[in-house]
């Protein structure tokens, strides 16, 4: 399967195929320098097999985790590419998941001011959600993607034998981006998650509609200036929760999952709980309610497949965290 993604007058494929690491070269321009940059977690036959498809390869390896997400390892891998002569004409590859797509996608796209860079993720959340779109960053002074560009991948690979080594945990946490999408745009995808007997023979259904979500989103709305906020359903909270200090246990994907039950009707919320508890992901937590300040921009999901887009203030938001995210 192929989507093709334009992005800017610019066009870029997304290739999801079974066995597509294995076959890499036949999709990707290999024959020249390549800079691999994986993460401590990632299996490394991942990265191997890309390399070993390379005629001149390098590898280069970040600690996991979204501390990596720094200039020490931005500074670092430039280092790394000057030291061994990268041109402009030479590539740069992220095998991994979003933190190794953002990182490395922000190196390209600084480095002699934009070499080729493609993107392998090997997680669901990245598979589904942060592979396109065109976003790249760190983090800075304590803020997330403070720091980053707007610049898309030449190519994204996509393939999803590499999910067998994810832990079930991680598995389901990267699903829910896949739930936000179908609430906010596709009934039909939040039924087959919903009634699913098997979710591994799914899940390439799943990544692909998924992914018809996200490109006609950020077809629409390159720089998030409109209606791509609809991929923010439930990152409101989400983020509140990931950014207070509170729950450093929770994954991304699991603080998304409770921040949509927020902006759900009665109905959207009482399916929604059934299917996070159908894939073990939580549904509380004890939010802080003293925050005060402007408008901000949430999405609500009324029905499955549709959307509502509702500027509030903070003395709004309190009345939905009263209400809780539990039917």
């Amino acid at each position: 399967m192929k989507l093709t993604v334009t992005y800017n007058n610019l066009e870029y494929d997304v290739v999801i195929e079974k066995n597509s690491l294995d076959k890499v070269s036949e999709y990707l321009d290999l024959n020249r320098k390549v800079l691999v940059v994986t993460d401590s977690l990632v299996p490394t036959i991942y990265a191997k097999k890309v390399l070993e498809q390379t005629k001149t390869g390098y590898l280069y390896i970040v600690e996991a985790g979204e501390k990596s997400k720094n200039f020490e390892n931005y500074t670092k891998i430039l280092n790394f590419l000057i030291q061994n002569e990268f041109s402009r004409s030479d590539c740069i590859i992220a095998v991994g998941g979003g933190v190794v797509g953002d990182l490395t996608g922000f190196v390209a796209s600084t480095y002699m001011r934009g070499i080729d860079f493609y993107n392998i993720p090997t997680t669901l959340l990245a598979q589904v959600d942060s592979s396109i779109g065109g976003k790249t960053a760190i983090d800075y002074n304590g803020v997330k993607n403070i720091v980053g560009a707007f610049y898309p991948p030449k190519k994204v690979i996509i393939d999803p034998n590499t999910l067998v080594t994810l832990d079930e945990r991680q598995l389901h946490s990267g699903l829910v981006e896949a739930i936000k999408m179908a609430l906010t745009s596709n009934y039909e995808l939040f039924e087959l998650i919903e009634k699913s007997n098997d979710l591994n023979e799914d899940l390439e259904t799943i990544i692909v509609e998924a992914l018809k979500i996200k490109k006609d989103v950020v077809e629409i709305d390159p720089k998030e200036q409109g209606i791509r906020r609809i991929l923010n359903f439930g990152h409101t909270i989400g983020h509140a929760i990931e950014s207070s200090g509170k729950f450093n246990d929770l994954l991304h994907g699991e603080a998304v999952g409770i921040g949509m039950l927020y902006f759900s009707s009665s109905n959207v919320k009482n399916r929604l709980l059934k299917v996070l508890k159908k894939y073990n992901l939580p549904t509380s937590v004890n939010i802080d309610k003293k925050r005060t300040g402007d408008l901000i921009t949430i999405v609500k999901v009324t029905e499955p497949g549709s959307y509502i887009l509702e500027k509030i203030n903070i003395e709004s938001m309190k009345e939905y965290l009263k209400g809780g995210c539990n039917a």
